[in-house]
């Protein structure tokens, strides 16, 4: 590596590195392989290898249709930059295009994020706020993981799509949406549609064409270009001096298999420039995992199930409440704590010991709340009292322990 460095350069040397990026980075190669690079603000797809012009050759006969597009292919594989390509060369072009992550809402999120919702709707609307799918008019809408939009705001799509007509959240009120939708999953669509998981009718709306973005290993032709336009922005946003990748570098690039495809190379470029020194990049200043097997799992298989089956219940867990918080206006902590109780009571077949050691809390704590929601008798009838022999009291509640007057 040179020991010129590569950081932050101070504005007395600006033009000096523009000098330098004209002599380096701006050669003929490179200057026919910027031609075939398509850029929006923040996008980039890369045509450098056959399957990608292929794939162009597809997207320039599609593009000028009023078609639904269905993009298929793995996570990060670049389809949002395919859907941008795709409104950039559409009569849409000067028209907005907005991007949803369907997976990263919930149910009533989306509802509100896809068509609005009018003042009052809900807890905390306080003002009417258009849906993504108005701020879409006249242009095109792009519905990422579209595999998890729920079947009621599947239903509502379809009638969207096919009237051109939506009422926003809590209003009756019809307004018109011309939108050109162009659809993203990684996942089969059409084994959810068998599954009943997805809606038949509007997997023929999105997917009048389906397209496969191939993922980066099977576009090898672009690792490059891919890589020195990620070395370009973010030297440009670093304020760094232009730097190059050497012949050793390009080959480990290549030899790569890339399993997080175009997000995984920009990192890689990313965190090089951070660490590294000097207007080249070798191969050992590129900074990359080792195949498929480059995480070392420890824990045992059973561990494995139990953390995802908890990550699923924390995640239906946040659902439920981001539910009740819509619902409720007051008192969602008692809500919950007493929906909580009576849960893990009936779980553990109304046994109290079971039910205080589950909760983390004392047996004269669940037995108060208990005896407050009017279960305590129903309790006794069950039998639950005896693993101590004993049938608890009806106690009244201003007899209660001090710990327990604090919790109810």
């Amino acid at each position: 590596m040179s020991s010129i460095p590569s950081w932050p350069l101070p504005s007395a040397f600006a033009h000096q590195a523009k000098v330098l990026d004209g002599a380096q980075m701006h050669t003929p190669e490179k200057a026919a392989a910027a031609q075939s690079v398509w850029r929006d603000e923040d996008a980039t797809w890369i045509f450098q290898d056959p399957v990608s012009q292929a794939l162009r050759e597809t997207l320039d006969q599609v593009a000028p249709s009023e078609a639904g597009v269905l993009l298929l292919g793995d996570g990060g594989a670049d389809k949002d930059m395919v859907a941008r390509y795709i409104h950039a060369n559409s009569p849409r072009r000067n028209g907005p295009f907005v991007s949803v992550n369907c997976g990263a809402l919930t149910e009533n999120m989306i509802h509100a994020e896809l068509f609005g919702h009018a003042q009052g709707a809900f807890a905390g609307a306080f003002d009417s706020a258009p849906g993504r799918l108005e701020e879409a008019h006249l242009g095109t809408l792009f519905l990422d993981e579209v595999d998890d939009l729920p079947l009621a705001m599947q239903s509502k799509l379809v009638r969207v799509l096919q009237e051109k007509m939506l009422s926003r959240m809590g209003s009756q009120q019809r307004i018109a949406v011309d939108v050109r939708v162009v659809a993203a999953s990684a996942k089969s669509l059409e084994q959810a549609v068998a599954l009943r998981k997805f809606r038949e009718d509007l997997y023929y709306l999105l997917g009048v064409v389906r397209l496969t973005v191939p993922a980066l290993r099977q576009r090898p032709g672009d690792i490059i270009a891919l890589a020195e336009h990620f070395i370009r922005v973010w030297c440009q946003r670093m304020h760094y001096a232009p730097v190059v990748l050497n012949a050793q570098a390009e080959q480990k690039l290549l030899e790569h298999d890339w399993p997080g495809n175009s997000r995984e190379l920009e990192n890689v470029i990313q965190r090089t420039l951070l660490l590294s020194r000097g207007l080249h990049i070798g191969a050992n200043d590129l900074l990359l995992l080792d195949g498929p097997e480059r995480v070392t799992v420890f824990t045992e298989p059973a561990q494995e199930e139990d953390s995802h089956a908890r990550a699923v219940a924390d995640l239906a867990l946040d659902e439920a409440l981001e539910s009740l918080c819509d619902v409720y206006d007051s008192s969602i902590e008692q809500h919950v704590l007493n929906a909580l109780l009576l849960k893990v009571w009936q779980r553990n077949r109304c046994n109290q010991v079971q039910t205080a050691k589950q909760l983390g809390i004392s047996r004269s704590v669940v037995r108060a709340r208990l005896q407050r929601l009017g279960q305590t008798s129903l309790a006794a009838r069950n039998g639950e009292h005896e693993d101590s022999g004993e049938v608890v009291p009806h106690l009244p509640a201003q007899d209660a322990p001090e710990e327990v007057k604090d919790l109810t």
